[in-house]
């Protein structure tokens, strides 16, 4: 009985979580029209200082993540499939795993590591400083001016970065691997153009979405649960973490079977 009521005390505390991640959505896109001009400067301003951060400056970081596994995959299909007779399998790979899978999931990753982790670090300073409460007491809302620039910024720089790494893993892999491979550039670029559909490109623009809004969500979350002690700011950090990467691999793992079983 013990380990059946530990059981539910869990599902029951996930569900709660859930709940609450569903909440602080619901408030950042509710809180997203913005009737005053000056509002409006000031949350543009958030979004923009968000999305330097979390996309310009993590585009180091993601080249040269996305040579690096566009240039072992390329070289892997274009050298081996032929062995077997696979040569016409060789875009459709490329898409398959580029595309749909590794370039979403990886730059999230890094973005977790980056620009997530920096989310709630930042707010729970805030909240430690009491900087929220005064946002507050001058009756300023904080999902509008906090929340939901962050998310919004971060679902942008998502959708770009995704989009960035599949151009580079594909391209400038293929430029990497030229050293190892013989097949002509217009020639594997067909291939891809080929392989390629509209689903496959709409499909991995949805996961840099929804990826991006769940890795801020759970961010801000977790930078407002912290209280009074400063110990609680790199745990509550820690949490978001590790909440964002299996809940993103979760979210990951729906978005492909529904688009594609």
């Amino acid at each position: 009985m013990g380990f059946v009521r530990w059981i539910g005390e869990k599902v029951l505390s996930s569900l709660s979580y859930l709940a609450d991640l569903y909440s602080l959505v619901h408030r950042s896109a509710i809180s997203l029209p913005i009737a005053k001009k000056h509002d409006r400067d000031v949350a543009l301003q958030v979004v923009l200082r968000q999305v330097i951060f979390t996309g310009i400056d993590a585009i180091p970081v993601i080249s040269s993540i996305a040579l690096m596994v566009g240039a072992i995959i390329i070289i892997q299909s274009v050298t081996q499939l032929p062995k077997v007779g696979g040569d016409e399998f060789i875009g459709k790979i490329l898409v398959l795993v580029v595309i749909r899978e590794l370039g979403p999931i990886l730059t999230t990753f890094v973005i977790i590591g980056r620009s997530g982790s920096a989310i709630p670090t930042e707010l729970g300073y805030m909240r430690i400083r009491s900087e929220i409460e005064a946002l507050e007491v001058m009756g300023i809302d904080i999902t509008r001016y906090i929340i939901m620039p962050r998310v919004l910024g971060f679902v942008a720089s998502t959708i770009a970065l995704v989009i960035y790494f599949d151009i580079v893993a594909i391209i400038g892999g293929f430029i990497i691997s030229k050293m190892s491979i013989t097949t002509h550039f217009m020639d594997f670029l067909n291939i891809i153009i080929k392989s390629l559909s509209f689903t496959d490109i709409a499909i991995s623009a949805v996961k840099g979405t929804v990826f991006g809004m769940t890795v801020a969500v759970v961010g801000c979350y977790h930078g407002l649960s912290v209280q009074r002690s400063i110990t609680e700011v790199p745990q509550q950090t820690t949490r978001a973490i590790i909440n964002s990467i299996t809940i993103c691999f979760i979210l990951n793992s729906m978005v492909t079977i529904i688009a594609y079983i």
